[in-house]
């Protein structure tokens, strides 16, 4: 509690202040005219336009010169906020745009806007176009120096190949933003970029780059007007429908493959932006159901439960007001929702988001300090969200987090405070304390060894960082209680201190050299039990450049002493990574692992080699195929333990902006020499899954999808068995009255 209530005295006492930047200021026009979103500028409006030479290079080149010119227009209307750009290239031909879908593009020559519509320098919308007019829209988080591309906005924008380059605008509705609630002029932080890639990847910009600085949107120019905008009703209602169709096989390998009858699902989804700063989003029956197949990952001689990305829409929306530096809110964890409510915004210096959902099913993670475990209640259960968090100054900020999940006989419940200080422009303090109250079903206990009682524990972690435009150091300790449990999060460690210390240093080339950066650095890291006994210690080093042809290499290694289950193990560790692109349309990459390692099952010692190859080519404007390998193997002195591969090809054929086929094949080929292990295991272990997926989309939630997916599996080598097929329809209509 004390370190409690000393971050409340932070957070109501006086604000630690930064330097104040002397930013660029811009007054942006009105309009009443109508722009036609078609890629021509030729619209009378875009001559009453505020105009914008983009100066700088910013990457590989320094604050430079840029070796092309880029135009860039804005203006606004009562309900719109409009730019458009004019890209100039010498070499028009080598300009990479293609037809992909939304947020694909980043591979391809784009040019957009970055807008920070608080001026808090905490999250901006970014929103970028290709030369054909593909969308890339994401948040920038300020607090982790990430972009969030699951961030979906409406919005239109067109593109344009010309003889001299490309010209792109776009127009984006003040109901897809957020943004202070006042009639009168506003101050917005904003900064236009441009990306050409070619042998070098390059941002040119509207305003320099400080490296010496680690805050971009603190660096932003400034935006003036915005008088009377008005994001109309703000109201979204978008129904769905979901079908499906499976068949399995209960009896493997010999019995029949039975279908179920179709499951229709009709739903609903409105979202209301009750002011022009927060948002309402419910739902009934919601379309809770992703038709993205996660990525394939290979889950053998783990200890810890696999992450895997939200890609849910409802879950989506307004994500980053739930973010800490820990891991407390997973919305994965909630499984199977029949209804959900969310309330997100901010007001002044105060953002505030709720999320409350009713969960079919009650999925568990149960963490320990060497392992975790899964498991599940056949019930409902209610999860709770509330997030609160207030500005203190340029990008530093005080919150308090609550979760909570109810379900009978079982509760769920945490709760913390966090705070993050921009000291200087160099220097960042980030603090997060929580505090769990648990308890579990006699079941559930039984199964797991778990203690009579409520589970009662605390988590806390802390992280400094110093960054200069070359060099960087950086430290934190965290300490996670035996019986904390974060039933709404992901946090499958606890039982544990951590205290970590590292550095690099970085060099800067320019187009004169063969580099463009040359990068060092390492660190050390020890982890104990609470009651002092080992768990880990590392020390890792690395090292590696970036070139032309976009060439990226890295290696590094290192040492690390590990207990596990009572057991000391001495290793060491070396891994490289590399990527080039000999051509515009081609992307080669290798990662290698090698080193001692633990068999998890039989605590023992081995040596194990992971090589992951991928391709990814894009010949022409529509087709990309994407092969990715994974092979790993494990020895110990007896033997071969055991060989993994996993092979993944993706296939996508975009007709245009708003359709593609896309084809998923995903191969695991597991082989075990029984003789080694003390339990029985197959010997042999193959598994195919397929998914052939049409999508049309017209805006996020305007979708049709019409899918087909199969598994097969073949044990000790007896032939492939489909197992189960499905066959999906989802119908979205995003209706704005």
């Amino acid at each position: 509690m004390r370190l409690l209530s000393i971050l409340g005295l932070i957070a109501i006492g006086p604000a630690f202040d930064t330097p104040a930047r002397a930013a660029q200021i811009f007054q942006i026009p009105n309009t009443a005219g109508h722009i036609v979103i078609d890629g021509r500028l030729d619209d009378a409006a875009w001559e009453e336009a505020l105009e914008l030479e983009l100066a700088y290079e910013t990457e590989p080149g320094e604050n430079v010169e840029p070796p092309v010119r880029t135009s860039c227009r804005m203006i606004f209307s009562h309900t719109h906020l409009y730019y458009s750009c004019t890209a100039y290239d010498p070499e028009p031909h080598r300009i990479r745009a293609r037809y992909t879908g939304r947020d694909q593009a980043l591979d391809d020559d784009t040019i957009g806007l970055a807008i920070d519509t608080f001026n808090d320098h905490n999250t901006a919308f970014v929103l970028d176009v290709n030369p054909l007019g593909v969308q890339n829209d994401r948040l920038y988080i300020e607090a982790t120096g990430a972009s969030d591309s699951t961030w979906d906005a409406v919005w239109d924008s067109a593109g344009r190949l010309t003889d001299f380059g490309f010209e792109v605008e776009a127009a984006i509705p003040f109901s897809s933003l957020r943004f202070p609630r006042t009639t009168g002029r506003q101050t917005w932080g904003f900064n236009f970029r441009r990306y050409q890639t070619r042998d070098a990847y390059r941002r040119i910009a509207l305003v320099p780059l400080d490296r010496n600085d680690r805050c971009r949107t603190c660096q932003h120019a400034l935006l003036v007007g915005f008088e009377n905008i008005d994001p109309g009703h703000n109201l979204e209602i978008t129904p769905t429908i979901t079908s499906l169709r499976t068949a399995t096989r209960e009896d493997f390998p010999d019995g029949p493959l039975a279908a179920a009858d179709p499951d229709v699902e009709p739903g609903l989804t409105v979202n209301w932006g009750v002011t022009p700063n927060f948002t309402l989003a419910s739902a009934l029956n919601p379309d809770f159901s992703q038709v993205e197949a996660d990525v394939a990952q290979l889950d053998i001689n783990t200890s810890f439960a696999l992450f895997f990305p939200e890609r849910r829409p409802f879950f989506l929306e307004g994500s980053d007001y739930f973010s800490t530096q820990l891991r407390a809110v997973y919305t994965r964890s909630v499984a199977d929702p029949d209804w959900g409510l969310k309330l997100t915004g901010k007001e002044g210096r105060h953002a505030v988001g709720i999320s409350v959902a009713r969960d079919a099913i009650t999925t568990l993670l149960l963490p320990g300090p060497e392992s975790s475990a899964l498991d599940s209640l056949d019930r409902e259960s209610t999860a709770a969200v509330l997030r609160y968090r207030r500005d203190l100054t340029e990008s530093s900020t005080f919150g308090v987090l609550v979760t909570d999940r109810r379900s009978g006989d079982y509760g769920s419940r945490t709760a913390g405070a966090d705070l993050r200080l921009r000291l200087t422009p160099n220097d960042y303090l980030d603090v997060q304390w929580l505090h769990s109250r648990t308890e579990y079903p006699d079941a559930v206990r039984e199964t797991h060894g778990l203690p009579a009682g409520v589970l009662e524990g605390s988590a806390l972690t802390a992280s400094y960082r110093h960054s200069r435009r070359s060099w960087n150091l950086n430290g934190s300790v965290t300490d996670i209680g035996d019986d904390f449990r974060a039933d709404l999060g992901f946090m499958p460690q606890v039982g544990y201190r951590r205290a970590v210390a590292g550095g690099g240093y970085e060099w800067f080339g320019d187009d004169d050299r063969w580099y463009t950066s040359i990068e060092i650095g390492g660190d050390w890291d020890r982890t104990e039990s609470h009651d002092g006994a080992l768990l880990e210690e590392e020390w890792e080093f690395y090292a590696g450049f970036v070139g032309h042809k976009q060439l990226a290499c890295y290696f590094g290694g290192g040492t690390r002493d590990r207990v596990f289950r009572g057991v000391a193990f001495d290793q060491r560790f070396g891994w490289s990574s590399a990527s080039i692109q000999p051509r515009g349309d081609l992307e080669i990459g290798l990662d290698l692992a090698l080193g001692d390692a633990i068999d998890v099952a039989g605590v023992r010692a081995g040596d194990e080699v992971a090589i992951e190859p991928y391709v990814d080519w894009r010949p022409g404007r529509h087709l990309r195929a994407n092969l990715s390998h994974t092979h790993r193997r494990f020895d110990i002195d007896a033997g071969r333990l055991f060989t993994a591969d996993l092979t993944e090809l993706r296939l996508v054929y975009q007709f245009d902006r708003r359709t593609f086929l896309r084809l998923i094949t995903q191969r695991t080929d597991l082989t075990r020499d029984p003789a080694l292990y003390e339990g029985e295991v197959d010997a042999s272990r193959e598994e195919i899954f397929g998914q052939l997926l049409l999508s049309y989309t017209v805006t996020p939630q305007t979708v049709l999808f019409l899918g087909y997916s199969s598994e097969r599996l073949d044990v000790e080598r007896s032939g492939l068995t489909e197992t189960g097929n499905t066959v999906f329809l989802k119908m979205g209509y995003n209706w704005q009255p």
